[in-house]
């Protein structure tokens, strides 16, 4: 049979050949979340074929590539029939799915309100397990210099080094800067010490004439925004 002769019937295909081929003959958006997850991984089990247990992974994400994306390798290599190398595809395809959101919302937002600020940042550390803290640097138009992951915590918190911090500030030239933390626990109500940090950052960029514009904390669906409550 011709590789890609449209002439033959996609159900006359093997079970896991069948997405790529419509993909190929239909275009991307004829192929479904299972049947794309099937091109990644490309085969199956002695038991089920690709897209079979690619159905099935998605069914234990609740069909939601949010939750697919939260799986580890680890979670992924508990089906039968996804092997690391399987896994480690279906991880690598999602970050870069996140990493493009990111990019977009980087190339295309001038930051104009805490929404445009959790529109960039969600992406990145919206969904994560652990806590992150992020620093946007502004120019004097209110456009992003740079995105930096300032620390990377456990559950309970983090630490921020307000010299780092400030010092990146001045070899960028920023006249802006942005704070952004996640609550891996998904509440969007501030600790003390996050209070204290914003207090703290605010105080020292004073001194430099740099403006502390906001501090976001950020969960999967929602935000915080410390200016917006006038707490900054």
């Amino acid at each position: 049979m011709p590789y890609y002769n449209p002439s033959f019937s996609i159900k006359s295909w093997n079970e896991d050949d069948r997405p790529r081929e419509k993909l190929m003959l239909k275009g991307r958006a004829s192929v479904s979340n299972a049947e794309l997850i099937a091109i990644l991984i490309r085969s199956g089990s002695k038991d089920e074929s690709a897209l079979a247990l690619s159905r099935k992974v998605l069914a234990q994400a609740h069909e939601n590539l949010n939750q697919l994306g939260k799986m580890s390798v680890r979670d992924l290599c508990a089906f039968k029939g996804i092997g690391p190398a399987k896994a480690i595809s279906i991880v690598a395809a999602l970050e870069l799915g996140r990493r493009r959101r990111s990019q977009e919302a980087l190339d295309l937002h001038k930051i104009t309100s805490s929404a445009s600020v959790f529109e960039l940042m969600q992406p990145l550390i919206g969904d994560l397990p652990h806590e992150e803290f992020w620093i946007v640097y502004l120019n004097n138009s209110n456009k992003v210099l740079q995105t930096v992951q300032l620390s990377k915590g456990g559950i309970t918190g983090t630490l921020v080094d307000v010299r780092l911090v400030l010092r990146q500030a001045i070899e960028l030239g920023a006249v802006g800067i942005i704070l952004a933390h996640n609550h891996p626990s998904g509440t969007l109500k501030p600790s003390e010490s996050d209070k204290q940090l914003t207090a703290k950052m605010k105080k020292a960029a004073e001194s430099l004439d740099i403006n502390i514009l906001d501090h976001l904390i950020i969960t999967e669906k929602a935000y915080f925004s410390f200016a917006d409550e006038q707490m900054i």
